[in-house]
């Protein structure tokens, strides 16, 4: 299985409060996470770190999933968790109230990818039948696109289209989206902040991840358009791609 994670500031940030990164357990499956950090002065950059860093801690010493349930299992129980440090963590630093962080999380086994996701940043799946976005985002556009009060055109232009419903640190009782995919080879996986999203249509990013080239490069253009058009966001990204032969994990 192949993986790259790139995250860029963008052309208009002081600093990166994305954060990110691919990481194994004991018997070598993959997981990823991007995570998108909100809250004043440095407390973004906090609140997606410490989500990174908590599920990197935990995946690193976790044995084989052996089926899309416990993997689901597992992400529950992990965001369950690291919401409550977060929150925690904002309590006892007063620099840091009112943070919170976006996350989109997939374990990667030879069979299947389960997808779990809180906030605004997204997950694609690209396969035969092109590219299609997994998840929906916890967004207040989203809602009211959802619910017929506004159309998608009119959610790229809404002045709220920023606002979260849901996030990591932001509630004591913050629940994540969970589901699992078919994961076969060939398949390509993105995962990616709102700095991406913002700035490409989906059929943009559809052409980017049909190449037949390195992944890197593909990231690479990818963060070089968004900021091209702008960058006014930070901009963070994982493609994952399922390859005919896996070395890692059994399952």
């Amino acid at each position: 299985m192949k993986g790259v994670f790139q995250t860029d500031q963008g052309q208009v940030r002081s600093h990166n409060e994305d954060s990110g990164g691919i990481f194994y357990n004991q018997t070598g499956e993959l997981l990823a996470i991007v995570a998108d950090g909100m809250g004043g002065h440095q407390a973004g950059d906090v609140a997606s770190q410490m989500a990174t860093a908590f599920v990197q801690e935990k995946w690193e010493k976790t044995d084989a999933m052996q089926s899309p349930e416990a993997a689901e299992d597992w992400l529950q129980k992990t965001i369950k968790d690291m919401n409550t440090a977060i929150l925690d963590h904002a309590r006892e630093n007063e620099e840091c109230a009112g943070m919170g962080t976006t996350a989109v999380i997939v374990i990667c086994t030879n069979r299947y990818a389960t997808i779990s996701h809180i906030g605004d940043s997204r997950c694609y799946i690209w396969n035969d039948h092109g590219l299609s976005q997994v998840t929906e985002d916890h967004s207040l556009v989203n809602e009211l696109v959802r619910t017929g009060q506004i159309t998608k055109d009119d959610a790229e232009q809404h002045p709220r289209r920023n606002v979260l419903l849901k996030a990591l640190g932001t509630d004591e009782h913050a629940y994540a989206d969970l589901q699992t995919l078919e994961w076969e080879a060939g398949h390509k996986l993105l995962l990616c902040s709102d700095g991406l999203t913002n700035k490409l249509t989906d059929d943009e990013m559809e052409a980017f991840l049909q190449k037949d080239i390195e992944l890197e490069t593909i990231a690479n253009e990818l963060i070089n358009l968004a900021n091209e058009r702008g960058g006014e966001d930070n901009i963070s990204l994982i493609i994952l791609q399922h390859d005919v032969c896996m070395e890692a994990g059994g399952t």
